[in-house]
């Protein structure tokens, strides 16, 4: 587990010697083991996988999207070689009076659980992956047999490519576009 502290830099609209100077970029590419850009080699990598771990939420999606950008712009190859997974930890973890606990990954399971469960429960939402204890981490998204993982492929780092660079790049009228145009699909994360 490599853990990097809050978001990674922004590749789309930075000079490359800077993304070099970034401290997690460059914990990333050392991990990895098979360079980057021209000399990146995938036979080289360290890990069969590399699995982006991030919380449930807005904040945690805009992690993997800048952290898929990096790695389409920088080791392309590991997403068309099937290498790239985003881990799906659980926002939720219902906790019946009768019954088994069980986690729920988004507001659409929650919704079904409702409405197939009558009865009292406890409902206990997660913030982020910090507020599961050490088991409950395991047993969500670290443990080989359980976890759910979704592996990327290279139309979602595309997409996710092209959504940082209109998002986060310099031109605003496109940005502008694309907020009017969505708006009424964005979700609220309270």
């Amino acid at each position: 587990i490599l853990p990097l502290r809050g978001k990674i830099l922004n590749v789309e609209k930075t000079r490359v010697n800077r993304v070099l100077e970034n401290e997690e970029i460059k914990a990333m590419i050392t991990a990895f083991g098979g360079g980057m850009l021209e000399d990146f080699d995938v036979t080289k990598i360290r890990y069969d996988r590399v699995i982006c771990m991030t919380d449930a939420d807005v904040d945690g999606s805009h992690i993997d999207t800048l952290l898929l950008t990096f790695l389409y712009r920088f080791m392309p190859e590991l997403i068309y070689d099937g290498h790239v997974y985003i881990a799906m930890p659980p926002l939720f973890k219902v906790i019946p009076k009768k019954g088994e606990e069980q986690y729920l990954y988004d507001e659409k399971d929650l919704e079904r659980y409702r409405r197939n469960h009558t009865g009292d429960f406890t409902l206990q939402r997660y913030k982020g992956l910090g507020e599961m204890d050490a088991e409950q981490l395991w047993e969500t998204t670290l443990d080989p047999e359980r976890r759910v993982l979704k592996r990327v492929e290279i139309e979602d780092a595309r997409m996710a490519s092209e959504v940082t660079e209109m998002l986060m790049g310099s031109e605003v009228g496109p940005r502008r576009q694309f907020i009017y145009e969505h708006a009424d699909e964005a979700e609220i994360d309270a």
